[in-house]
């Protein structure tokens, strides 16, 4: 039987990419721990904020990881799924929108 695909374990291994690149990987991790400091946002509302972008680009890795870090963070169920349902508004909005593209083509192709 062949392993699956998604590995959970492999979410521990994430420190691991400076190993084939250290210097794009520490700069990575530099930047990535400086977007997630206390800022103009809270480190709650960045969870919830990555959760949600999580979901939209469909990473399972992101999902457990920012799951986990918006309760730690203080964040209950009831939030974590409206952030989740605002990525799916927001990705089934940007899928709809496209659809004027597609009503400006009919008109250009059938008047």
């Amino acid at each position: 039987m062949s392993k699956p695909y998604y590995i959970e374990e492999d979410l521990k291994k994430f420190g691991k990419i400076t190993d084939f690149q250290k210097e794009m990987g520490d700069k990575f991790f530099d930047w990535y721990d400086e977007v997630f400091k206390e800022g103009a946002l809270t480190q709650r509302e960045k969870s919830l904020i990555a959760l949600a972008v999580a979901h939209a680009v469909q990473c399972p890795y992101c999902i457990d990881a920012y799951t986990k870090s918006s309760l730690e963070k203080g964040a209950d169920e009831e939030q974590m799924m409206e952030a989740v349902h605002v990525a799916a508004a927001i990705r089934g909005g940007a899928s709809l929108v496209h659809g004027v593209q597609m009503m400006n083509k009919v008109k250009d192709l059938t008047m």
